[in-house]
């Protein structure tokens, strides 16, 4: 709800808004959409990926506005990854002559087939691009940093650029190890340490929010306001409801 505020309608002036609106939808999905996760997870990792991308291309030239293309980036992360989890209904779950429901394919073991494959698309190719691209990030932060101290000119796109880093930070160590233990110790018994892993995994979905509140100043300023509505409004309509039963009474 944040996000499509008015501070943060011109997308023009700032396209990255489109991917933040885009994590917060698919974070909202993946912890209140029951198995949703599983679908849902390689569309987030991919998003995030080209959001750091576009965050990289803002800082090297702040000027550039690329709305529709950021807006077309995404449509094809979503419809490609789609396609890419289709076959789950195509193949999976099929029943067995005794009546009973096997939640694999035919024609072969998707788990822990698919652990491993999510390993590679959600983790580890989102990783090696993140850090790259992150890399370049910070290193422009710190270069435009010390121009600044000499010319005193502001910095665009820093604090979504702090933002993003951090983020992604998270990503990795928040959603690694538990995606790991999932591709090569299914066998295994479930302990301790692998529940603690994933639900560090769930946890990193309700980071966004008071990341932004702490990172993004005009986020946290429309959260703020947004709640003050709220309350003033609920102090107006009891009082209003008031004023017109008295004037009711008076009348009769």
């Amino acid at each position: 709800m944040i996000f499509y505020r008015s501070t943060f309608r011109n997308t023009k002036k700032q396209p990255i808004i489109h991917y933040m609106r885009a994590i917060a939808i698919f974070d909202i999905f993946m912890l209140y959409g029951w198995n949703l996760d599983h679908y849902l997870s390689s569309k987030h990792g991919f998003i995030l990926l080209t959001y750091s991308i576009a965050t990289s291309s803002r800082l090297r030239r702040p000027w550039s506005s690329r709305e529709k293309g950021d807006l077309m980036i995404i449509s094809c992360i979503i419809i490609l990854v789609t396609l890419f989890n289709f076959y789950f209904l195509i193949f999976a779950c099929f029943y067995r002559s005794n009546g009973t429901i096997d939640p694999n394919a035919q024609l072969y073991q998707i788990y822990p087939l698919w652990n491993n494959i999510n390993l590679g698309v959600y983790n580890c190719i989102p990783f090696i691009f993140m850090v790259i691209f992150n890399s370049g990030i910070i290193y422009h932060l710190i270069k435009r940093r010390q121009i600044r101290i000499i010319q005193q000119s502001q910095i665009q796109h820093r604090t979504i650029s702090i933002t993003l880093v951090i983020t992604t930070f998270l990503f990795l160590i928040m959603t690694i190890p538990a995606t790991i233990v999932a591709a090569f110790f299914v066998t295994t018994r479930t302990t301790n340490l692998a529940k603690i892993l994933d639900s560090i995994l769930y946890t990193y979905h309700i980071t966004s929010f008071p990341l932004y509140l702490i990172t993004f100043k005009e986020f946290r300023q429309e959260f703020i306001k947004m709640v003050i509505c709220k309350i003033n409004n609920r102090r107006i309509v009891p009082a209003q409801v008031a004023i017109a039963t008295v004037r009711t009474h008076n009348q009769l």
